[in-house]
C-alpha cells in the first residue's frame, strides 16, 4: 500500500494538520546537506551532485559506519518509478568506484578536509581501505510512493538488491511547515541486506562474524572474562545483534587488530538495563568498560549484549590477522563471500578447539 503519513495536534479536540508542499524541491536537498540527520543519524554525507560520466549526476552520496556507500536520489520532477530506474543506473557507477575515487568525491564535497580524518571523527574508528565501498545501498527520497513502485522495491530487495524508500511529507502548522519522515523498509534491514551483498556470492557457511569495538566504550578483556559480545551508541551498531540466537557460532574480530575469539551464543540480545552476569548487573561486573554512560534508558543508543560461551579466545596482543582475511564493520553479519569461507578455514588452524 502507498506510504502516507497523517499528523494530529494533541488536545481535547484533536485537529489534523493539512498537507502542504515545499516551495522548491531543491530546498529538501539543501536541508539534508545542512542537517544530514534528516536523512539518517547513522550516515555521513560525502558527495553532492557528482557527475557519473554518462550524462547524469547523483543527488547525494553518503557513507555508513562500515564504509559501505549509500546512493541517494531525490524525486524532483520524476515519478518514483523513474527515480528507481535512474538510481539503479547510477548504482552501477557507484559499484565501480575505487578508494581513490571515493576520496576524491569527498574532497570536492568538503574542501580542505580528508575522508579518513572526518570518518574517524564521525564514527570513532579508522577508515579501513579494504572495506571502503565493499557494498552499497540505494535510497529513493520522495513525497509519496505508489503501489507499483512499492512492488518493484520489494521485488528487488527479495533478490538481493538493497534499495529503500524514504518518504518526506510536509504539513502546514501555525504559519510554518513541519516535515515528517517515513521509511518503507526498516533501515537496519537494508543495512543487513547491503552487508550480505558480494560480487562473488556463495551460500552462507553458517558462521557469523562480529566486529567488536575495543575502545573507550567497551573492552575485549571484559567480554572475554564475562562471556558476551556487545554494541551500542546507535541502532546501526546494536540492532544487528538481534540476528544471533542460541546455538549460533560467532567469530569475533577487533577492528585494526584481528580475530580474537570464537564462541557459541547462549541467549538473545538484551539492552544493558536487562543484562546480568551471575545475577549481577553488567555495569557492576565489567570494570574496564563505559558502555555509553548516560544512555541506559535510551533503547536506541544504549549498549546491547549477547551472552556467549567461549570456545577459544586470545588477548588483543595475540589477535590473528593475515593479508586477505575477511573484514567488515557491521557489529554482526552473515558473510556470503568466498573470502569469509577461506578466513574461517584459516582461523581454525589457530583456534584449534573450533575445528572439532
Amino acid at each position: 500500500m502507498a506510504i502516507r503519513t497523517a499528523l494530529w495536534k494533541v488536545g481535547e479536540n484533536p485537529t489534523s494538520l493539512s498537507a502542504s508542499s515545499l516551495v522548491k524541491e531543491q530546498l529538501l536537498e539543501d536541508m539534508i546537506v545542512r542537517a544530514p540527520a534528516l536523512l539518517s543519524e547513522e550516515w555521513m554525507l560525502i558527495g553532492r551532485q557528482e557527475d557519473t560520466g554518462f550524462g547524469g549526476r547523483i543527488d547525494l552520496l553518503a557513507i555508513a559506519p562500515d564504509a559501505s556507500l549509500v546512493l541517494v536520489e531525490l524525486k524532483r520532477d520524476r515519478t518514483p518509478r523513474e527515480v528507481v530506474a535512474q538510481a539503479i543506473d547510477y548504482a552501477g557507477w557507484v559499484e565501480g568506484l575505487k578508494s581513490e575515487d571515493v576520496r576524491g568525491i569527498y574532497e570536492r564535497f568538503a574542501h580542505g578536509r580528508t575522508l579518513a580524518d572526518d570518518f574517524r571523527a564521525r564514527f570513532g574508528v579508522s577508515l579501513d581501505e579494504g572495506t571502503l565501498n565493499q557494498n552499497h545501498q540505494i535510497v529513493i527520497v520522495a513525497e509519496s510512493l505508489d503501489d507499483s513502485t512499492e512492488r518493484i522495491i520489494n521485488y528487488l530487495n527479495a533478490r538481493g538488491i538493497s534499495i529503500n524508500v524514504l518518504c518526506f511529507q510536509v504539513f502546514a502548522h501555525e504559519g510554518g511547515q513541519l516535515l515528517g519522515r517515513t521509511w518503507l523498509i526498516d533501515p537496519v534491514q537494508s543495512q543487513i541486506n547491503a552487508a550480505q551483498l558480494d560480487r562473488a556470492r556463495e551460500p552462507w557457511n553458517g558462521e557469523f562474524y562480529c566486529s567488536f569495538g575495543h575502545d573507550k566504550e567497551r573492552n575485549w578483556e571484559d567480554a572475554r572474562e564475562l562471556g558476551f559480545i556487545s554494541g551500542g551508541g546507535g541502532s546501526w551498531y546494536s540492532k544487528t545483534l538481534h540476528l544471533l540466537g542460541p546455538g549460533d557460532r560467532v567469530w569475533v574480530k577487533v577492528p585494526g587488530q584481528g580475530f580474537v575469539g570464537v564462541g557459541r551464543v547462549s541467549g538473545r540480545a538484551r539492552p544493558i538495563a536487562e543484562f546480568t552476569v551471575g545475577g549481577r548487573p553488567i555495569r557492576e561486573m565489567a570494570k574496564r568498560s563505559r558502555f555509553h554512560v548516560g544512555f541506559d534508558d535510551d533503547l536506541e543508543r544504549c549498549e546491547y549484549f549477547v551472552p556467549v560461551e567461549w570456545i577459544e579466545t586470545v588477548a588483543i596482543e595475540q589477535a590473528v590477522q593475515e593479508v586477505g582475511m575477511f573484514g567488515n564493520q557491521n557489529t554482526i553479519c552473515k558473510p556470503t563471500t568466498p573470502k569469509w569461507r577461506s578466513t574461517v578455514e584459516r582461523l581454525k588452524q589457530t583456534f584449534t578447539k573450533a575445528s572439532t
